[in-house]
């Protein structure tokens, strides 16, 4: 059955009878997949616990509608291009056959060292083809995956194999990231003084680097497949077992581990995939992201095999060994389908047309933009250099808790308009509402976004603590998820995502919590207290502004600065590290204690004009200090 909308009544069509008959809308979508036992009912839901239940009773295993469903028809065709981080080193082409082989392989190793159906397994790996199998496997055999970004400290790794007390590490001995060549066991080994779940850890050989092995621990990947078999039954699981937790930031210090089950994600990844992209049988996709994020989980892995895809899986960097890197990968493989953020679209800009001369882009057929709003001039130089003006660019708006995207063009089908994701997705109910809860009905309006009924790939817990879940997304607005962000819909009916609204930050398209940053700088032994806000940021979109109270004795404020810095990428990692520290000697508080972040955020962006009533702050002196300290700058 082709879900696959080709026009834009086609699109009219299929978003009303998703709107209007949501049940009989989603059970057509999901008839075309492989379930081992069909569905009792298609939805239960309430937002006030939450409580989300889709495909009710159902039975499945994802990997049989990646493996078995399309073997025969396309066993032998390229599943994963993987292009390495040297470009003299042989890139890798994966077919179906050979991706399923070393899956059930694999799926046998992780059984055999004990691991069950309802184990969390940690994934912690540069971008190779090792991490979508482990993430395979683990889906094969019912185990749940928890990637983490192989750029988080051994502090945030920690924090994140306690939380959902994982049973097993799979990793690497090392990383190359352009010129760099970055220990990442040695940050597992660390990571593990401070827990006590793990009981195995699996390494997957990529640098040749020293590393050391614990007997009885840890043991390599190559030995843990050997001799195991390539058939492997998969495990029949309920549509709403876990299929994976990933950690995101939150407005409190504790990362989230955002919860998503099986069937509703596996339906919607591969739906919104192939029609965002309108993906063709032999077209070459390729989704810069890293599999740490949930982009790289839906937009790499699961919604591009799910749809028998090509997808490309790159290890590098945008600018290594040269700024022209992404664009040489398109024309080598002649990638039809971009994908990559707003962050990455800058960077480039800023080294001109001149890295672009020597390479053919005619391959493209669609680029899209995500993590964050893109700003208008990089849309224009997205659209009009890499995609050559006849392109359309999908700017995708979504979330880790969304499971998928939400709002966006639908590629030659749904109109663009720059800046704008535009319109939502059939299943996609968004509402703006003002700070009262009100909704704004028609055009012309700006306010919160939320949305006011369950799709398939929503959330549908916090790991092990459901009432953050609550409280964070369903209880600002009661009956409506809330997304944290605000919204513009013009005066053509259009969606524009204006970021966040609340102390969340986006850097470079990752969500970063500005209390999480204030309790890695608070930890350094001189400060005394800190607040952190985003600012405007050329590159990064948003930058990490951090004001901060010291202790200065014996110490300059030069070298203290690049302390507090260092203590952040030692907690949380390199992504978390401030931009800007400005040392205080106080910061603006409300007579009730409560810090004026407004106020901070507007000094961050250089913004003195309309601060507002200060005389009310209980130190209103403080703010003209901050202010002539930003200028200096």
């Amino acid at each position: 059955m082709n879900n696959k909308i080709q026009s834009l009544s086609g699109y009219i069509h299929e978003y009303q009878k998703s709107v209007h008959q949501p049940e009989k809308f989603w059970s057509r979508i999901a008839e075309s997949f492989h379930w081992q036992k069909p569905w009792d009912k298609v939805l239960s839901w309430n937002f006030e616990n939450p409580e989300i239940r889709w495909f009710e009773n159902a039975k499945l295993n994802i990997t049989e509608n990646i493996f078995e469903r399309h073997l025969f028809t396309h066993g032998d065709k390229t599943a994963i291009i993987w292009e390495p981080n040297d470009v003299n080193e042989k890139a890798l082409h994966i077919t179906y056959k050979e991706l399923f082989d070393r899956t059930c392989q694999f799926s046998n190793a992780l059984e055999s060292q004990g691991v069950q159906k309802g184990d969390r397994v940690i994934i912690y790996m540069p971008m190779i083809p090792e991490a979508a199998i482990a993430m395979l496997a683990c889906a094969r055999i019912g185990a749940v995956h928890s990637v983490v970004f192989a750029g988080f400290s051994s502090s945030a790794l920690a924090d994140r194999i306690n939380d959902c007390k994982a049973k097993m590490v799979i990793t690497s001995d090392g990383n190359y990231r352009g010129a760099k060549n970055i220990a990442v066991k040695s940050v597992v080994d660390e990571a593990l003084e401070k827990t006590i779940s793990i009981e195995k850890v699996i390494v997957c050989k990529r640098t040749n680097a020293e590393v050391q092995m614990r007997l009885g621990r840890d043991l390599w990947w190559h030995e843990a497949i050997e001799g195991q078999s390539i058939d492997h039954q998969a495990a029949t699981l309920d549509a709403e077992d876990l299929l994976f937790i990933l950690y995101t930031s939150g407005s409190t210090g504790k990362p989230k581990g955002v919860v998503h089950s099986i069937g509703g994600y596996m339906v919607y990844t591969q739906y919104s995939f192939l029609n965002v992209f309108q993906y063709e049988q032999n077209d070459i996709y390729w989704c810069t992201a890293d599999i740490g994020w949930i982009t790289g989980h839906s937009y790499i892995i699961y919604g591009p095999l799910l749809s028998g895809a090509t997808t490309l899986m790159f290890e590098g960097v945008p600018t290594y060994p040269h700024p022209g890197r992404f664009w040489e990968i398109i024309d080598k493989y002649k990638v039809n389908q971009f994908y990559t953020a707003p962050t990455a679209i800058r960077a480039l800009q800023a080294h001109g047309l001149e890295p672009l001369e020597p390479y053919d882009l005619s391959s493209l057929k669609v680029i899209g933009s995500v993590g964050e709003p893109i700003n208008e001039e990089a849309w224009h130089w997205y659209h009009d250099h890499i995609g050559k003006g006849n392109c359309p660019l999908v700017d995708t708006w979504w979330q880790t808790e969304t499971g998928g995207i939400m709002i966006s063009a639908l590629a030659g089908i749904t109109p663009n308009k720059p800046a704008h994701a535009s319109l939502p997705l059939p299943g996609i109910q968004p509402i703006i509402l003002d700070a009262e809860g009100n909704e704004l009905v028609g055009n012309n309006v700006e306010g919160n976004l939320c949305v006011k009924f369950p799709w398939p790939s929503m959330i549908r817990t916090t790991y092990g603590d459901h009432k953050r879940c609550k409280d964070t997304y369903f209880s600002t607005y009661p009956g409506m998820y809330f997304t944290g962000d605000g919204a513009k819909r013009d005066h053509d009916g259009y969606l524009r995502i204006l970021g966040r609204v609340d102390d969340v930050m986006n850097v470079s398209g990752h969500r970063m919590g500005t209390a999480e940053v204030e309790n890695a700088i608070n930890e350094h032994p001189k400060v005394i207290e800190s607040a952190v806000v985003g600012y405007p940021h050329e590159i990064k979109g948003q930058g990490i502004y951090a004001y901060v109270i010291c202790d200065m004795e014996g110490r300059s404020q030069e070298s203290l600065i690049e302390e507090i810095k260092d203590t952040v990428r030692k907690i949380i990692g390199p992504i978390a590290k401030p931009d800007q520290v400005q040392i205080v000697s106080g910061l603006p508080k409300t007579r009730s204690g409560k810090i004026m972040r407004r106020i901070l955020r507007k000094v961050a962006s250089k913004d003195f004009t309309n601060l507002g009533d200060t005389s009310t702050l209980l130190n209103p002196e403080v703010v003209n200090e901050i202010i002539q300290g930003a200028n200096i700058k």
